[in-house]
């Protein structure tokens, strides 16, 4: 058998210095604002909760629901549709921009991650991509959605499912990684 030189992985390497996400002041701000309004089981009214996050910089349609205890890292990168609603316990972790269109659902605890780290570099370098989640989606309760993926009009995204990759329209998804199962038809 031959034998394969492999390198090993060195945090000590690790930069992330090209990654400006705001102002320290700004994210601190944030943080401090956030742990005390948006990420607390404290009953926040909706409307200081869609006024705050406005005032971070999140664009928000008419009618969007933030239930308690939801975990946005910066809502200067967020967009976010008409009659939206966001599930208890659903973290955002938008490093980039993470668009959500109308009427969509963000289940009890799922994710939307922006961020990754290249695991074929021995630095294990910072990667970002942005997430898009079309009109009428919805993704399920403990469900993740990757880095780069767009999630495309109407299609679901069931429970404890992974999006690695995007999804169709009326399409929906099942399983780690998450493959299409059928036809999503919505009755009048």
């Amino acid at each position: 058998m031959e034998k394969i030189l492999q390198t090993q992985t060195d945090l000590s390497g690790y930069d992330n210095s090209w990654y400006k996400p705001g102002s320290a002041m700004k994210r601190l701000a944030w943080y401090l604002t956030s742990i005390l309004f948006i990420d607390t089981y404290l009953p926040v009214p909706m409307l200081a909760k869609r006024m705050l996050l406005k005032a971070f910089g999140a664009k928000l349609g008419q009618n969007v629901v933030l239930k308690p205890k939801v975990n946005i890292k910066y809502p200067w990168f967020l967009s976010i549709g008409d009659n939206t609603w966001i599930g208890e316990k659903v973290w955002i972790d938008n490093l980039t921009t993470v668009n959500i269109g109308a009427n969509v659902c963000l289940s009890q605890g799922c994710m939307l991650l922006t961020g990754n780290h290249d695991f074929t570099v021995n630095t294990f370098d910072l990667i970002v991509k942005p997430i898009t989640i079309e009109n009428g989606s919805w993704i399920g309760a403990k469900a993740t959605v990757c880095p780069g993926v767009t999630v495309k009009s109407h299609a679901v995204l069931t429970v404890n499912s992974v999006a690695t990759r995007d999804m169709d329209p009326f399409g929906i998804y099942q399983g780690n990684p998450a493959i299409f199962v059928k036809q999503r038809q919505i009755k009048h």
